[in-house]
């Protein structure tokens, strides 16, 4: 285990908790703190400590770890002066969270200057992979810092470096970009396979080890044939992180026409169905709403 023993966790929603029960078990004395303070009751209860503020919370840490909706809501507590006073030079931030780049560059300048480092490393895997400590974890930001707190992030799934501050945000849009047209295609494919009468369980075990494989033609496509959209990877996410992507494309003088061409569905989907709060695999929905099935 690290040096750095102590470790706050700012944000026990459907990722963060697990990811939080994941670093109790690894042994870590952990900290948890909710902007709604029933979200952290189940982790105080499994031996976590909580505390009134976020500024509290990240008392006599070494690690703070943040698991947020974005950038702008990292940014936040950043900006809040009582917060922002409580950090020690000498800590280490990591920013779960789904970011732009940039945010994650002006998170890293601002705790340069307090003399605290800084990782953007944001996790693909949902929320079966933060129950299971399987995520993949893209760290930005230096190497000998991530070293340093290897062991931490192995609790909650496989780090990989990825290179300098904002990389690990960059790379989990591409990661987006994969993950929204994949879910796009399996749609697709099952809505075929269901119409034209194949039993779309049995293409799913048909195709498994193929190239047309995937965690996303298992898990989703499973969750498509049987309507089951309970969240595990939220729609408004997904969008949000469609919107980033795009953003970053843009100042790239990119275009990515497909990934706009699914950005724009997913929009759909949360604007005319109300489908915000389902799980990004309930695109299924709009591509039967396009096809009159609903």
């Amino acid at each position: 285990m690290s040096d750095l023993q102590n470790v706050t966790l700012i944000g026990t929603g459907l990722m963060g908790a697990p990811m939080a029960q994941n670093l109790m078990k690894a042994g870590y004395p952990l900290t948890v703190w909710n902007r709604s303070p029933e979200k952290v009751k189940p982790l105080v209860r499994e031996g976590a400590r909580t505390t009134t503020t976020a500024a509290e919370a990240i008392a006599g840490a070494d690690i703070v770890i943040t698991m947020l909706s974005d950038g702008h809501a990292t940014g936040a507590l950043l900006s809040d002066p009582a917060f922002f006073d409580s950090l020690d030079p000498g800590m280490i931030w990591i920013d779960m969270s789904s970011a732009k780049p940039e945010h994650a560059r002006a998170q890293s300048k601002k705790l340069a200057a307090k003399e605290i480092a800084h990782l953007d490393a944001p996790v693909s895997g949902g929320t079966k992979g933060a129950q299971a400590g399987t995520l993949a974890i893209m760290v930005g930001g230096e190497k000998s810092v991530m070293d340093k707190v290897g062991t931490v992030l192995s609790a909650m799934g496989r780090p990989v470096h990825v290179g300098p501050s904002g990389a690990g945000q960059l790379c989990k849009l591409a990661n987006q970009a994969i993950v929204a047209v994949t879910i796009s295609a399996v749609a697709e494919a099952t809505l075929l396979a269901e119409k034209g009468g194949a039993d779309p369980a049995a293409l799913r075990a048909a195709l498994r080890g193929g190239f047309a494989d995937s965690v996303i033609l298992q898990q989703h496509g499973e969750r498509m044939s049987e309507g089951n959209f309970v969240p595990g990877g939220l729609s408004k996410f997904q969008l949000k992180d469609l919107n980033n992507t795009l953003d970053e494309a843009n100042s790239l003088k990119l275009e990515l026409p497909t990934t706009r061409l699914v950005r724009d569905r997913f929009e759909y989907l949360i604007e005319e169905m109300n489908g915000a709060e389902l799980d990004h695999s309930a695109l299924y929905l709009e591509l039967k709403r396009r096809n009159g099935l609903t």
